[in-house]
């Protein structure tokens, strides 16, 4: 290693015990308790003698919520004019000029009004803790982006505001709150979660007990799979483990690709470990042939691969399963995970000569192969 190596490494490992701690907790829904915990949290810094500021919190008008804000200091919120009306936003450079030990931001997914330095919340919550600022922030289990597709599977809407998986991942501590269908549904009944005019159009679609137990699975695992990723990276540090690497093979089928991407993204987040998204171009899809909409599809797909942490392989060969052998030579790649075609696995490896070749070369290797439903 030579000497900018070495100084940039100890210059990492000084910007690393700089930066703050994030703390985040995730509920299955809106209603669970995050905000309320978080305040009751906050008082109890306060009794401890730390210095913490609240820096954004949604309390929807929960009265047992809003009352715990009574005591704890509050940073102004910046206010912005947006097409006529006057809008409300952290103040980011507020928080950083007060530098608190720690500072409370609700509403981790939200998108920021137009204009704004950050496009989303979970950015501006990046810069606060590279400013050395502790942070306390709240999240529901549909925000995460490689969890979209299951949640719209359960509950058949698509939430719109998501966060990266990474951003999960940056937390040093990840905390479920967790309440029952029955006491949540209790909880909406009673008027504690939304006006009464809302609660019969909640109960029909995103508070169906089903849908309820669903979610909570979702959020106990999503928890229990950070916690396990924590003791896995600290496991690796001390006996240096060996790191798994996973490679998901994409084609220009946009439905398959996202699903591909996501479950992908799961896994790796799982081992905490590298991933890569590879799509190899054969001749059929080369730029001056392939259909604008399968180009659109594979731009979006790119970019969600890209937030979700993936590094991004494009190459050109006719022949797919040697591309993608080539690349799982040169990047070390332990799993290769590809999307199951319209085909039983018998049929597979009968008629696809793709899965022929790939299963063919695979056999005399130590990588595994996955095929995701």
């Amino acid at each position: 290693m030579d000497k900018d190596q070495t100084a940039q490494k100890f210059l990492d490992l000084i910007k690393k015990s700089r930066r703050g701690k994030f703390k985040i907790y995730i509920g299955m829904s809106a209603g669970v308790g995050k905000t309320y915990r978080m305040l009751q949290e906050a008082h109890a810094l306060l009794r401890n003698g730390i210095d913490i500021k609240i820096g954004y919190i949604e309390t929807h008008n929960r009265k047992e919520t809003h009352a715990l804000l009574d005591g704890l200091p509050v940073i102004p919120r910046r206010h912005l004019f947006y097409k006529g009306k006057s809008l409300d936003e952290l103040d980011v450079p507020a928080v950083i000029n007060l530098r608190p030990e720690v500072v409370i931001i609700d509403e981790l997914a939200h998108t920021n009004i137009e204009g704004s330095k950050n496009e989303k919340r979970w950015q501006d919550v990046m810069e606060i803790l590279e400013a050395g600022i502790n942070v306390i922030s709240a999240v529901n289990i549909q925000h995460i982006e490689s969890l979209n597709q299951e949640v719209k599977n359960i509950t058949g809407i698509e939430v719109k505001e998501r966060i990266p998986d990474s951003v999960i991942a940056q937390a040093d501590e990840v905390v479920n709150i967790d309440l029952t269908a029955d006491e949540l549904i209790t909880r909406l009944k009673e008027g504690h979660i939304y006006d009464a005019a809302k609660i019969e159009m909640a109960l029909q679609n995103f508070f169906k007990s089903d849908h309820i137990l669903q979610l909570r699975e979702l959020a106990l695992k999503e928890v229990a799979s950070q916690v396990v990723r924590k003791v896995e990276t600290e496991i690796t540090k001390i006996h240096a483990v060996k790191h798994e690497h996973f490679l998901a093979c994409i084609s220009s089928n946009d439905a398959t690709a996202k699903t591909v991407i996501r479950k992908t993204a799961r896994l790796a987040n799982y081992y905490n470990s590298n991933w890569y998204v590879l799509y190899v171009q054969t001749p059929d899809e080369s730029s001056d042939k392939i259909a604008l909409d399968k180009q659109r599809h594979l731009i979006n797909n790119f970019k969600l691969a890209t937030q979700l942490g993936a590094e991004i392989i494009k190459v050109a060969n006719k022949r797919v399963a040697k591309a993608i052998i080539e690349q799982a030579e040169l990047k070390n790649i332990t799993t290769i995970c590809v999307g199951k075609p319209h085909l039983n696995l018998f049929n597979i490896i009968l008629a696809t000569n793709v899965f022929k070749e790939l299963l063919k070369k695979l056999s005399s290797s130590h990588i595994d192969l996955v095929i995701l439903s």
